[in-house]
């Protein structure tokens, strides 16, 4: 039996790449507009900031490799809290990446150590809760 995990594919790319034609839909996951890019050229289907952790988490973290297990923990507390603009905005996500290729975009450095790839990961565990 197919699982909602096996269908989904989600990406992660830093906003600063050009755009490609097998994207899929495209969604910046910053709360914070990346410095540089225009809307025409970053191409976007969507900018969901909602989703995005919150600014006291995000100054925390600071995109610190050490810190970088607990982020992913407390950013999926964050999206665990009912009813608020992230988990509804996690919800949107999963639809996006039910309907086809879904690209999360994000201006990180290291997307590896961004919120889009705990993002990315959660798609692919076809979970709906964090």
């Amino acid at each position: 039996m197919k699982t909602v995990a096996d269908s989904v594919d989600v990406r992660v790319r830093r906003v600063y790449e050009d755009p490609r034609d097998d994207d899929g839909a495209r969604v910046l996951v910053d709360r914070l507009w990346p410095r540089g890019v225009s809307k025409t050229r970053a191409r976007l289907d969507e900018w969901l900031k909602e989703v995005a952790p919150s600014p006291e988490l995000r100054t925390w973290y600071s995109h610190d490799p050490a810190k970088q297990a607990e982020f992913a923990e407390r950013y999926r507390a964050e999206l665990r809290v009912p009813g608020s603009a992230q988990s509804h905005a996690l919800e949107l996500l999963h639809a996006e990446a039910r309907a086809g290729r879904l690209t999360l975009l994000t201006a990180t450095r290291d997307p590896a150590l961004s919120e889009a790839a705990v993002l990315a990961e959660l798609l692919q565990e076809g979970k709906m809760e964090a």
